[in-house]
């Protein structure tokens, strides 16, 4: 009878310490779930303020029919050849903040066509209202960043006279330096709004989220844009790093760029970005490639 009392009392006793670690186990492992599903919370609250969601438009800028592309190749690869360029550019969101790439044909062409030697250019409605279908005004474009500085990219430039300019050194030199060139950056010109000239890649929200990149060649100033999409992934907007699609494949040079060797070492980076982060190469002039993002005013993510 002592002997089972002493038992039952042993047995009481054990089964209270091991409820007692049982507890404690369970308390443990409670606290290292909780923390890790907390760790995990965090992580992904790091990675969305350091990556904001990204969203981008394109738009329709003009359009120019060129009746010869005899000087798109220095290399006589397109003579007695004629094509239809679509002129496009882009509006980009961050969280708040709003980028215009390229500004596209004059406004003062809005419902009409224009000829020049052997082109006939035509645009169907300007950026800012094409903008404000979107309940967006020039007001809150925060930059607008040039690839370069030919009419047909910077048409439209002067109606975002409060936005900060993105341009590259060497083309912002050329275009103080000409009256042909400068009608369309007057209000940076006088001083009365902000240019920031950049000289290397220039990373524009210091999130790696969109990068001008510097491709000179066509210009000596000349940029490319690479835009880091959620879904679609990366986007290379070419610029006039070539026209068209026969136009890179064969690595045509126009006449008119300002060095052919840069145009092909451009050329050469922009096959390299492409093949090393798996992006979409948009080529600006040519509608098959435009045609690869959403349709206004559906945004592309």
């Amino acid at each position: 009878m002592v002997l089972t009392k002493r038992v039952s009392r042993i047995s009481a006793y054990e089964c209270a310490i091991a409820n007692h670690r049982g507890r404690k186990r369970m308390k443990t492992n409670f606290i290292v779930v909780v923390f890790g599903v907390m760790t995990l919370l965090k992580a992904g609250n790091a990675d969305t303020g350091e990556r904001p969601a990204i969203e981008m438009w394109r738009l329709d800028c003009g359009t120019i029919e060129v009746g010869n592309l005899d000087d798109y190749s220095d290399s006589f690869l397109y003579q007695g050849r004629s094509m239809t360029f679509t002129d496009s550019c882009y509006l980009i969101r961050s969280g708040d903040r709003y980028i215009l790439w390229d500004t596209g044909l004059l406004n003062a062409l809005e419902g009409k066509q224009e000829e020049s030697g052997t082109d006939r250019m035509s645009l169907t409605r300007s950026v800012t209202r094409q903008l404000a279908e979107m309940g967006v005004g020039p007001e809150q474009i925060n930059f607008i960043e040039i690839s370069h500085y030919h009419y047909d990219h910077t048409g439209q430039a002067a109606d975002f006279a409060n936005s900060t300019l993105l341009i590259d050194q060497r083309d912002w030199d050329v275009v103080k330096g000409r009256q042909d060139l400068s009608a369309n950056f007057t209000p940076w010109i006088s001083g009365g709004s902000t240019v920031q000239t950049v000289t290397y890649d220039h990373d524009v929200f210091g999130d790696g989220s969109v990068i001008m990149l510097k491709t000179p060649g066509h210009t000596p100033g000349h940029r490319s844009l690479l835009v880091r999409l959620a879904d679609r992934g990366p986007i290379l907007l070419s610029g006039d790093v070539a026209h068209f699609r026969e136009n890179w494949n064969h690595k045509g040079v126009p006449s008119f760029n300002t060095s052919r060797a840069e145009s092909l070492a451009s050329m050469d980076r922009m096959h390299d970005v492409a093949d090393q982060l798996g992006a979409t190469l948009v080529i600006q002039h040519e509608p098959a490639d435009i045609a690869k993002l959403a349709v206004f005013p559906e945004a592309s993510y």
